[in-house]
């Protein structure tokens, strides 16, 4: 007996593995088995409104798909509305031109930003483009501030940076010299 409850369960458990989802619609009354993940359902909260810290979470991760628009999209959403890790991601957009063209004024903007509202990774890379005076007049005094501050804040690679005495190919070899190179 104990076999067959057990054959049951798992014909039941492979059944329910494979049946169709249930069908969205849409009326005037509203959506009914409306998509719960995916793009479909980051489009949806954008249209909404939506911006809270868990729709901001996946559209963070949409950054690491291909689909650079609509994370581009998603995180300035969530930038604009004070998420300070949406605002980092925003100058990773920007400094790599992913989902639009590379603009490193635009992406120290946003890594100030976040650093003015406190965040540690924000504080640090607003001090490393001071330092660099990539996209922001270079102020290397200002800018070990504000790695000093995120490592206050207990940031790993600002304390790093600390202990190798702020030079920057610690951190960041010269893979991206060229872009980093000050534009004042």
């Amino acid at each position: 007996m104990r076999h067959l409850t057990l054959l049951l369960t798992a014909t039941l458990l492979a059944s329910a593995a494979h049946a169709e989802p249930p069908k969205t619609i849409e009326d005037e009354l509203g959506i009914l088995n409306p998509q719960d993940t995916g793009r479909e359902m980051l489009m949806r909260k954008i249209e909404m409104g939506v911006i809270d810290s868990v729709t901001c979470s996946l559209g963070i991760n949409v950054t690491k798909t291909s689909d650079h628009v609509l994370s581009r999209e998603l995180t300035r959403k969530c930038a604009e509305a004070g998420y300070t890790k949406a605002m980092t991601w925003m100058s990773q957009l920007e400094n790599n031109g992913l989902g639009g063209e590379y603009n490193p004024d635009a992406s120290a903007e946003w890594d100030q930003r976040a650093a003015e509202a406190g965040d540690p990774v924000g504080r640090f890379n607003h001090g490393l483009n001071l330092m660099r005076g990539h996209g922001i007049a270079q102020d290397e005094d200002l800018g070990r501030q504000f790695v000093d501050q995120a490592a206050q804040d207990g940031l790993e690679i600002a304390k790093r940076l600390q202990g190798a005495d702020y030079d920057l190919d610690e951190i960041t070899p010269d893979a991206d010299n060229w872009k980093y190179a000050p534009l004042f």
